[in-house]
């Protein structure tokens, strides 16, 4: 099992929406960046857990857990529907570039586990969240980093 942080703009999608999405699942469509989108097509297998992070917001941190319900990577509709934000002109139903995965919701923690507060904990000081220039959407997370975290939201 692999575990991973997922982020998103509360704004535009959080975990409260995930929540109440129909079955607790949504696509995680939208992704063009390469290595994020190797994350999901080549490592993240069914039952991956997931640190749901909300970003741009006032207080950025970790919102949740999910957990990836897939059982192997879909190519991203978003990328052929030319009315998307998504859409990339070099994708085609034979082709596309772009992958995407399945989530659900499982937890959410009663308060947001601020990154201000993660950047307190030694335990944490190797995650990749932590590091400069580390602007990637999907990040993998040490099976540890992950069961700290969780026991922060307690």
């Amino acid at each position: 099992m692999n575990y991973w942080l997922m982020k998103s703009e509360p704004h535009k999608f959080s975990i409260d929406d995930l929540k109440t999405s129909e079955e607790q699942k949504t696509h995680w469509d939208g992704v063009r960046n390469y290595q994020a989108r190797n994350f999901m097509r080549d490592e993240m297998a069914k039952k991956d857990k997931v640190l749901f992070y909300h970003s741009s917001c006032d207080i950025p941190g970790i919102a949740g857990v999910a957990e990836v319900c897939s059982d192997e990577p879909l190519d991203d509709f978003t990328a052929l529907d030319k009315k998307s934000n998504y859409f990339d002109p070099k994708s085609s139903k034979e082709k596309n570039r772009w992958q995407m995965v399945q989530i659900k919701f499982k937890k959410k923690f009663k308060q947001v586990v601020a990154l201000q507060t993660l950047k307190e904990f030694p335990e944490l000081s190797e995650m990749r969240l932590l590091q400069k220039g580390n602007r990637l959407s999907i990040i993998p997370v040490s099976k540890d980093e992950f069961e700290f975290i969780v026991s922060l939201s307690k």
